[in-house]
């Protein structure tokens, strides 16, 4: 598990190193796509960079925003277009569960428009709420603001993190466990057992 997550993280910050805003856009995009590559790892880096002075602050949230609304729309047509039965059929392929997507599902029947903005926040929930969304068809202005709105506060906050952490910055894992109630250490669990389960029933 450990091999894995380490791989993961290297993948990740070569493709940041060697393409910039661009490459932290892409690989947000991916997540919010429901590729299972977790911001957790890609914006605390990138916050590392900030403070060693090859990025800045503002412009990367920004990117990272982006890239998180680009995914989930991406997703979000997929809802709309594909409907449920298409989501189940084919989401083997991007290492999406049936239980996964029921989980997401109860969660935006549960809390409605809010729940594309609060699941920005939240582990697993966060990489597949946009599907729910599109196959009960959200209006998609109000999909976009509510995503976008929630992936700005997300990508800030993280790479904030990493500003803070610098060269640490892959001690994330330890600084969330000091923060039980601001969410920290479900998203880092949450994370480690999503990568662990997909990874254990690919390889079965």
């Amino acid at each position: 598990m450990a091999s894995i997550l380490s791989q993961i993280a290297s993948l990740i910050t070569k493709i940041i190193s060697g393409s910039g805003y661009l490459g932290v856009s892409l690989l947000m995009a991916l997540e919010s796509a429901c590729i299972p590559i977790p911001s957790e790892i890609i914006m605390p880096f990138s916050g590392f960079l900030v403070a060693s002075g090859k990025f800045a602050f503002l412009p990367l949230v920004v990117f990272g925003a982006c890239g998180n609304l680009f995914g989930s729309i991406i997703a979000y047509v997929v809802g709309v277009y594909g409907g449920r039965k298409f989501i189940v059929r084919y989401g083997k392929y991007i290492l999406l569960r049936k239980k996964e997507l029921d989980k997401s599902e109860k969660f935006f029947a549960k809390h409605g428009s809010l729940s594309i903005f609060f699941g920005r926040l939240l582990p697993i929930i966060r990489t597949f709420i946009s599907l729910p969304a599109g196959i009960a068809k959200m209006p998609f202005w109000k999909f976009c603001f509510y995503t976008f709105s929630g992936s700005l506060i997300w990508s800030g906050l993280l790479a904030y993190i990493g500003v803070l952490l610098g060269r640490n910055w892959q001690n994330i894992e330890i600084y969330f466990r000091k923060f039980d109630w601001a969410v920290g250490v479900l998203l880092v669990v949450g994370i480690i057992y999503f990568i662990y389960k997909k990874f254990s029933h690919k390889r079965s």
